[in-house]
């Protein structure tokens, strides 16, 4: 296994991510407790000793099995991490209640790790709010030790990362973002990292793979990789992408099953990073799937000063286009939220005099109608 320096501790590169545990029948709540203790045994025997959980995770019962896996173990042979449910805005006034309610589920006294959970557009202003006492109360339970390490994970855009960073930068200890070669352009995450550098803070990782998006290609993009690494997995290229990253300090995999954390130990066993024509390789490979599947906004904002609505048509584009490849999820409409209604895709009312100044020749009002019906508004 890989490790990691971070402050005083030596973490495995590889984290256990605890959202997409194995289940029964299909059914998200009811995780397969027994397979999921095979894993965590399986995981402990081969050097893993970070393991992330959350409030919302398995509809709440992610923290509870995974506490129990953990708890057949010495207290400080594993790092647990969990996290403040900000992405619900009704448990902002909750933090003490749901704090110690985490530490029950999970059988501990402390945290090695707590994290402001997803903060984003929706919820940045309620994260900064005095008045809620989140952030004044988490700091106080790292200093009382029940928090170890306090950070911050993000799905948001890069300005609502600045603002959080310009007002707790000095307090956080590490910062979790969506990373790997796809997104590196598609989401704007080389710049979140260079962001996260200025604030001399080192990277966890979540989604390596999105969602398993990234676990198979198209045969002439696995073709092209088997070229250089004939005895790579095209799993593998996601993990040696990261570990090429300056600052990438633990890579969280969402695993599903025994064979799937067997895969990815066995690619953690050594560190194998891209050189620069492998990178190459793959960030074209990124590039393709991505013309075949977005609309090529350069946000040149032609478009907004001819909009009668005053739409900000490059930034519903983006979220369009999101949602679009993704095939749904939660981010386009999380980030939607904090987009008054009469801005909304739906606000759109088919003028096309946006499309008449596009250099791209998008068909604007096309994709907003697109967008509003995948919505369901």
């Amino acid at each position: 296994m890989v490790y990691k320096e971070f402050q005083n501790l030596k973490l495995s590169a590889l984290g256990m991510g605890a959202m997409r545990l194995p289940v029964i029948d299909g059914d998200d709540s009811k995780i397969d407790s027994e397979a999921v203790e095979k894993m965590v045994d399986y995981a402990m025997k081969n050097g893993v000793n970070y393991y992330d959980t959350a409030w919302g995770y398995h509809d709440g019962n992610s923290e509870i099995v995974m506490g129990k896996a953990l708890s057949r173990y010495p207290r400080d042979n594993y790092y647990l991490a969990t996290k403040f449910p900000g992405y619900d805005l009704s448990n902002m006034d909750k933090v003490e209640e749901i704090f110690e309610k985490q530490l029950e589920k999970c059988g501990v006294e402390y945290f090695d790790f707590y994290l402001f959970h997803n903060v984003c557009e929706m919820n940045i202003d309620a994260y900064l709010d005095p008045k809620y006492g989140v952030y004044d109360y988490l700091v106080k339970q790292r200093e009382n030790g029940r928090i170890r390490h306090l950070g911050f994970s993000a799905h948001g855009s890069y300005d609502v990362m600045k603002r959080f960073l310009e007002a707790y930068g000095e307090k956080m200890e590490f910062c979790q973002i969506q990373l790997n070669w796809l997104d590196w352009s598609f989401q704007d995450a080389k710049a979140k990292v260079e962001l996260i550098r200025e604030y001399k803070l080192p990277v966890w990782v979540m989604e390596p793979l999105r969602g398993g998006k990234l676990a198979s290609l198209s045969q002439e993009g696995a073709q092209k990789l088997k070229e250089l690494r004939p005895d790579e997995n095209v799993s593998a290229w996601a993990f040696r992408f990261l570990q090429s990253i300056d600052g990438v300090t633990v890579i969280l995999s969402g695993m599903s099953n025994l064979e799937q954390l067997q895969d990815n130990i066995r690619t953690f066993e050594t560190e194998k990073k891209l050189n620069q024509a492998e990178t190459d390789a793959l960030l074209g490979i990124a590039d393709e799937m991505l013309k075949q599947n977005i609309l090529p906004c350069t946000a040149c904002r032609y478009c907004t000063s001819h909009c009668p609505k005053g739409l900000n048509i490059p930034s519903l584009l983006e979220l369009y286009n999101e949602h679009s490849f993704t095939g749904g999820g939660f981010l386009a409409p999380m980030a939607l939220m904090a987009v008054p209604q009469d801005k909304q895709p739906s606000a759109c009312v088919g003028c096309r005099s946006c499309e008449a100044v596009c250099p791209q020749q998008i068909k604007i009002s096309e994709a907003m109608a697109d967008f509003n019906a995948k919505l369901g508004a």
